[in-house]
């Protein structure tokens, strides 16, 4: 009888900063996925609303400065310690180290309120984006999924998903649209880039 070997379960952490609205809509979509394990939520800001949420879910959360995570090694330790194969930045706002990087090279998935290349870069996230969309009169949005390498929002494209921006379109409508879009996007493209990404 042939053997059937399982695969290893996938290890993730996520990294988020504020209300964690994708980091809890991942989380909940991995529940019960036997290949992929949310194991960590990584934050920088002790006031953030995605402790709570990310506790009440079981996943355990790691607290951590802007000076620990320039130092690198604390979070580097942490990571290591969880074994984590994937790092995900779920409305996280810091830039990650370059030491980081090196360490997960296209291990390291961030997503972005725009078709990048445009509307990215330095302060460009959240709804400084919205804004800029809207007061140039685009016709057109979206989100972004891609790799994190040294620069903001450089690193190579994995998927985007776009939206229609109308003319009485307000920034705070346009948020809603690219809210819709991380909520149905997000989870499915790390699942697939788990899946098609064999050095993870």
């Amino acid at each position: 009888m042939k053997k059937t070997f399982k695969k290893p379960t996938k290890k993730v952490a996520l990294f988020a900063s504020g209300k964690g609205s994708n980091a809890l809509n991942i989380i909940k979509y991995f529940k019960d996925n036997s290949q992929v394990e949310i194991v960590a939520v990584f934050c920088n800001n002790p006031k953030a609303k995605v402790i709570e949420k990310a506790k009440a879910k079981g996943v355990e959360v790691v607290l951590f400065s802007k000076k620990d995570l320039q130092g690198v090694d604390e979070v580097l330790k942490k990571l290591e310690a969880f074994a984590i194969d994937l790092i995900v930045l779920a409305g996280f706002l810091l830039k990650i180290p370059k030491a980081i990087i090196s360490r997960y090279p296209d291990k390291i998935l961030n997503i972005h309120p725009a078709l990048l290349p445009k509307y990215g870069g330095k302060g460009m996230y959240g709804k400084y984006v919205h804004q800029a969309v809207v007061e140039n009169k685009e016709a057109e949005t979206g989100i972004t999924i891609h790799y994190v390498n040294e620069n903001y929002d450089e690193g190579a494209i994995i998927f985007q998903a776009r939206c229609k921006v109308t003319s009485n379109d307000t920034p705070d409508d346009v948020a809603s649209k690219i809210r819709k879009l991380e909520m149905q996007y997000f989870p499915q493209v790390i699942e697939k880039t788990i899946k098609n990404n064999h050095t993870i």
